[in-house]
C-alpha cells in the first residue's frame, strides 16, 4: 500500500462519510483490492479567522518534551506520522491493540485533496465548510479499516449493523484543584452542563437525557437507559450504519431528536437483520447494543484511561504554565481569592512530576471524545456451529446469534496548546449551567 499513490483520477472513488473538528471521513467505492472495506482520515485546515481546528506541524519542543518517552512519536518528520504514531504506540497498549486500529498512511497529490474538497463540499453541514476546509499541503493521508462492516462481510452477502457511540466523561471528578464556587462538577457530568451552554449557542435546540454515567454503570439496566436517549436525542454522539451506508443519525453535524417518521424508516431499514414485528426492532436493537457493551465490558478499559485525568483541568493548567516556563496566568487571575494559595504546591513539583500530569490530563481528553464502533453480523443456523474470529452476543428478544466487533476511533493527540482553552471551556460550561439553574430556580420563586 505505501507504494500507492492517489491521484486526482482517484478523488471520485471516496466518498464522504462524515466528520469532526479535526478530519474529514471518506469511504472507498472503487474496485481496487488494496482499498475496498477501507475509510480514510484527511486532515482539515482552518479558514482565515476561525480557530477550532488542530494547527498543523510537526511536535513542538514542549510537545516533544512531554512525548519523550516515545522516541518514534518524538522523532516523527511531520504531524500526519505524528498522529498515526500516537494511536500505535500510546493508545493501543492503553485501550488494547484489537480494539485500536492504527492504519497506514497512503501518500496523495494536492490535486488529490483538492478535487476531494470539490466533491465533498454538497455534503459537508454548513457551519463545517464555514469553519474548516481540506488541508491540500499534505502529502499523506491515514487509510484504516472500516469498522462500519465486517471484512469481507458484504462479500458473504450478510446484512451488517454497527453502531457508533461518542461515550464521553463516564466520571465525575474528585480533584481537590476544583474551587468551591465550581463544586458542581463533582454532582453533574460535564456532558450535561454542556448541554446548556450548547444550548445557549444554538449548537442544540434541545437537551440530551443522556448520561454518560448510565453508559458507563455496568448495569445492564442503566446501559439500555443510557442508549435508549441516544436513541431519543442522537445529537452528534449516536449513528447507525447498515452495510457501511448510513441509516440513523447525522451525517457531519449531528441531528435533534428522533420524530416518528424518523423512527418508522429506522424499524424498516433494520427488518432484514432485526428478525422482530414492525415496531419491536428498535427496542430490540437498543437491547442488542446494550448487552453486547455489558457483557463486553469494553468500556470498563476506556474508563481507566479516562481516569487517569485525576487533577481536573483546574488543577493540570498549573503543571501547563509549569512546563511552558511562563507565568500562570490562572494563578494572577485567581490572586484576589483567597483559596488561591492551594495551587501553590503545584509550581513547585519537579518538572517530571508537571510533565506526567499534562500528558495524562491529553491522553484523557483524547478518550473522553473519541467513537466507540460496534459490529453486528447475525449468524444464521447454519453458521452456529461453525468457528468464529469474533465474540458472539445472544439477543433473546428475536432469538438470534450476533457476531460482534468493537473498535476506539477519533484518537487524536491533542495539542499541548489546547491546555488553555480546555480551561476556558471549561469555565464558560459551569458558568452557563450555574447561570441556567439560578434562573430556573428564580422562575420557579416567581410561579
Amino acid at each position: 500500500m505505501e507504494k500507492v499513490i492517489l491521484e486526482k483520477k482517484d478523488a471520485v472513488d471516496w466518498v464522504y462519510r462524515g466528520e469532526g473538528a479535526a478530519n474529514l471521513v471518506l469511504a472507498y467505492i472503487g474496485s481496487s483490492p488494496t482499498f475496498i472495506g477501507k475509510v480514510m482520515r484527511i486532515q482539515k485546515s482552518q479558514r482565515k479567522g476561525k480557530s477550532g481546528v488542530n494547527g498543523n506541524g510537526t511536535l513542538t519542543t514542549h510537545e516533544r518534551l512531554l512525548w519523550r518517552e516515545n522516541k518514534e512519536l518524538t522523532a516523527s518528520p511531520n504531524d500526519e506520522t505524528v498522529e498515526q504514531l500516537y494511536v500505535k504506540h500510546v493508545m493501543s497498549p492503553l485501550l488494547g491493540s484489537k480494539h485500536v486500529d492504527a492504519g497506514m498512511r497512503v501518500i496523495v497529490t494536492k490535486e488529490f485533496l483538492e478535487s476531494v474538497e470539490k466533491n465533498v463540499t454538497c455534503y459537508r453541514p454548513v457551519g463545517r465548510i464555514d469553519s474548516s476546509q481540506v488541508n491540500a499541503n499534505h502529502d499523506s493521508v491515514l487509510v484504516i479499516s472500516d469498522h462500519s462492516i465486517f471484512p469481507n462481510g458484504t462479500l458473504k452477502g450478510g446484512p451488517c449493523i454497527t453502531v457508533e457511540i461518542k461515550p464521553k466523561c463516564g466520571f465525575l471528578p474528585i480533584s481537590r484543584f476544583i474551587t468551591e464556587e465550581n463544586a458542581v462538577k463533582r454532582t453533574i457530568t460535564r456532558f450535561r452542563m454542556h448541554q446548556a451552554l450548547k444550548l445557549h449557542n444554538q449548537e442544540i435546540s434541545e437537551y440530551s437525557e443522556y448520561n454518560p454515567l448510565d453508559l458507563f454503570s455496568r448495569s445492564r439496566d442503566g446501559i439500555c437507559k443510557a442508549i435508549k436517549a441516544l436513541y431519543a436525542t442522537p445529537q452528534n454522539n449516536f449513528r447507525v450504519f447498515l452495510n457501511g451506508s448510513l441509516v440513523f443519525g447525522g451525517l457531519g453535524g449531528g441531528t435533534d431528536s428522533t420524530t416518528v417518521l424518523v423512527g418508522e424508516a429506522f424499524e424498516d431499514a433494520v427488518k432484514n437483520v432485526i428478525h422482530a414485528d414492525s415496531g419491536l426492532r428498535t427496542t430490540s436493537f437498543i437491547q442488542l447494543v446494550a448487552e453486547t457493551i455489558y457483557t463486553s465490558g469494553v468500556l470498563d478499559q476506556l474508563l481507566e484511561v479516562q481516569k487517569l485525568d485525576t487533577y481536573d483541568i483546574e488543577g493540570a493548567i498549573h503543571a501547563y504554565y509549569n512546563i511552558i516556563s511562563q507565568p500562570c496566568m490562572v494563578c494572577r487571575e485567581l490572586s484576589k481569592d483567597k483559596s488561591s494559595h492551594r495551587y501553590t504546591s503545584l509550581h513547585s513539583i519537579p518538572l517530571d512530576e508537571s510533565l506526567k500530569i499534562v500528558k495524562d490530563y491529553l491522553i484523557a481528553a483524547t478518550v473522553k471524545d473519541c467513537s466507540l464502533m460496534i459490529s453486528f453480523r447475525p449468524k444464521e443456523d447454519g453458521d452456529l456451529l461453525s468457528g468464529s474470529s469474533h465474540n458472539t452476543v445472544y439477543l433473546g428478544s428475536t432469538n438470534q446469534v450476533f457476531e460482534y466487533k468493537v473498535y476506539f476511533i477519533d484518537l487524536d493527540l491533542k495539542p499541548l496548546k489546547k491546555m488553555e482553552d480546555y480551561y476556558e471551556l471549561d469555565k464558560k460550561i459551569v458558568s452557563c449551567y450555574s447561570q441556567m439553574v439560578k434562573t430556573e430556580h428564580e422562575a420557579d420563586k416567581a410561579v
